[in-house]
């Protein structure tokens, strides 16, 4: 099955997005939006560039865990993902995006 994206509110009514996979799990969360328009071209960023492997910034954290960001062609982050305990399993995650990412399923809950 392939991966869609949710478009959401956060509980202080600002816009948001996650990228998920065939399996239902969130491979890419955004940032928070003021304008729902403003999400769905998040989104439309994410389809434009999931698969540009320069658009990968892989990243560790402080406590060691690893995780990456997209970025778009303007290096501003479109979205980041979840914490990984490797980098192998951080790798796979950003395949997983380059997969979904061009889905163009939106289940708009917001």
């Amino acid at each position: 099955m392939a991966g869609w994206y949710e478009l959401g509110k956060s509980s202080d009514g600002q816009y948001k997005f996650s990228l998920k996979a065939g399996n239902g799990e969130v491979i890419l969360t955004s940032e928070l939006y003021k304008a729902k328009a403003s999400a769905e071209n998040g989104i439309a960023s994410v389809q434009q560039n999931s698969a540009i492997d320069e658009r990968y910034e892989k990243k560790t954290s402080s406590n060691g865990k690893f995780y990456f960001n997209l970025k778009a062609g303007n290096s501003q982050i479109i979205g980041s993902s979840q914490m990984y305990a490797s980098e192998q399993s951080r790798d796979a995650g950003i395949e997983s995006v380059k997969t979904n990412g061009a889905s163009t399923v939106v289940k708009d809950n917001a």
